[in-house]
């Protein structure tokens, strides 16, 4: 794992401050800050994390593979990503916007 958005998602699961895995996404969605969605997730998948991020107003982001969001947080491939600290859910946010993955 390398670059500077990989190592905060691994620092934010070691917080405790991150989950993946499809039920773990919607159980925790009314408390997430940012939620990430794998560029190379089916198109039914991304369709249908984008419209829970959206009735639950949290913002949502296509970026990173499965293997990549997997790898950060010492798991295997994961489509979806949610980010429940806010501090954390800004940082990621703001190196993704910038391109540093």
């Amino acid at each position: 794992m390398h670059g500077p958005v990989l190592n905060l998602l691994g620092l934010c699961q070691r917080a405790g401050k991150a989950v993946s895995g499809d039920f773990a996404v919607r159980a925790n969605i009314t408390k997430a800050k940012l939620m990430i969605i794998a560029k190379d997730a089916s198109e039914r998948i991304k369709q249908e994390y984008l419209r829970i991020g959206k009735s639950n107003k949290v913002p949502t982001i296509v970026a990173l593979s499965k293997e990549e969001l997997g790898s950060a947080l010492g798991k295997s491939p994961r489509a979806a990503v949610a980010i429940l600290d806010n501090n954390f859910a800004q940082g990621v946010g703001r190196l993704l916007e910038r391109g540093e993955v």
